[in-house]
């Protein structure tokens, strides 16, 4: 067994992703996810090499997050790995202009990450309590923070400057940071192994779509803009969050007699997926309701892909040339309906489905999917492995 075992902690807004893994090798020997949390079927499944997958349901009230990672903490002492584990690595959202590399944590860093909670309601917070579990269990291994917004801080000031007073800027670092970094990140260094190319030399889209969404114009392998904004809230549709909208309509809400927690509540949580269907933030639930007839589901579907292909579009006009689009994210991975809604959107830029390939492409089976002899380009379907970036950026701090 390797001796550069890294603990990963993924805390999402609904989600709690883990892996115990090999910062060398990328390969994990324990490996779970906790997913639906704040729904009646919260649960945590996780699998250990050789082992069979388990999982249980999580019980209801208090943190869905604190009660997953506390399991985490139980499997990981029971494989009693003892001096193979060097490091903890977490996720961390955002970072403001504070962060921008990994960061080893000490109750500074901790407090500044826990100030940051409002650019993140949904993330920081449950970043702040994995990390405050994980050093209550394991107080001697050097505790690491990989940062969302790392990669995006190669934008150029074009990108994230929001056409605002400056004062705002200046006084309180409003701007775009963008998010999904780490997984932006790797698949954009996946898809110039695939080209066969240098990662220097390589232009791609990365299509970021799960719970949480985002597009990333990704040029000589450099972050050059991206969909989410100074929260994670800017950009695409996402599962309960509503992406771009006009600013007036918060005032527009704030004057009706809404309170502020309730306008920003109903956007963060409120929207999306669950908002325009009605029904559910889950976008299996969506294609499942939609199969059966359900108008709401239907309109959600229609609406989610067409803003994917609108920012994909837009985001031409920042390469100088395209390479690939890429998919990733748990939808982009697995949903075969949405990948080919959206193709069909981008049919002005000349992409033709390879049906085969894109039937193909699901659960951990990456591939091409599309290409376009217009552009010269490709679409692929690249599994994201965050874990095995924050895991290798975590272990850098056991050499100093």
């Amino acid at each position: 067994m390797s001796n550069s075992l890294v603990l990963v902690l993924n805390a999402g807004s609904s989600s709690l992703k883990f892996a115990l893994m090999d910062a060398q090798s990328g390969e994990a020997i324990l490996s779970g996810l906790g997913e639906c949390f704040g729904l009646d079927d919260a649960r945590i499944s996780w699998k250990r090499e050789g082992q069979d997958k388990q999982e249980v349901m999580l019980e209801q009230g208090g943190s869905h997050h604190e009660k997953a990672v506390g399991i985490i903490v139980e499997l990981v002492e029971n494989m009693d790995v003892g001096s193979q584990l060097v490091a903890i690595g977490h996720r961390v959202v955002h970072g403001g202009e504070k962060f921008a590399t990994a960061t080893l944590i000490d109750e500074s860093v901790v407090a500044e990450i826990d100030a940051l909670s409002d650019l993140a309601p949904l993330h920081n917070p449950a970043n702040v309590m994995g990390i405050r579990a994980a050093m209550k269990a394991f107080p001697s291994l050097p505790q690491v923070a990989v940062f969302d917004t790392a990669f995006h801080q190669t934008m150029p000031q074009k990108a994230f400057t929001g056409a605002i007073s400056n004062e705002l800027y200046t006084e309180y670092g409003i701007r775009r940071y963008g998010f999904h970094g780490t997984s932006h990140y790797f698949v954009s260094r996946e898809a110039a192994k695939v080209l066969d190319k240098k990662i220097e030399d390589t232009n791609v889209i990365s299509v970021h779509l799960g719970n949480g969404a985002s597009v990333c114009a990704v040029r000589n392998g450099e972050s050059v803009d991206t969909s989410m904004g100074f929260t994670p809230l800017a950009g695409l549709m996402m599962g309960t969050r509503s992406g771009d909208l006009d600013p007036g309509i918060i005032e527009f809400l704030l004057k009706k007699g809404w309170s502020q927690e309730q306008v920003f509540d109903t956007l963060n949580k409120k929207s999306g997926f669950l908002g325009v269907s009605g029904l559910t933030s889950d976008a299996r639930g969506i294609l499942e309701a939609m199969d059966n007839g359900h108008e709401g589901a239907k309109l959600a579907f229609e609406v989610f892909t067409y803003r994917v292909a609108k920012f994909i579009s837009s985001y031409m006009i920042t390469l100088d040339s395209l390479d690939a689009i890429i998919f990733t994210g748990g939808i982009g991975e697995n949903s075969l309906p949405i990948r080919r809604e959206v193709l069909k959107n981008l049919r002005i830029l000349g992409f033709v489905e390879d049906e085969t390939g894109n039937e193909a492409a699901r659960f951990g089976k990456g591939g091409m999917i599309a290409k376009s002899d217009l552009l010269d380009a490709v679409v692929l379907v690249i599994p994201t492995n965050e874990e095995f970036v924050i895991a290798s950026q975590a272990v850098e701090f056991t050499k100093q």
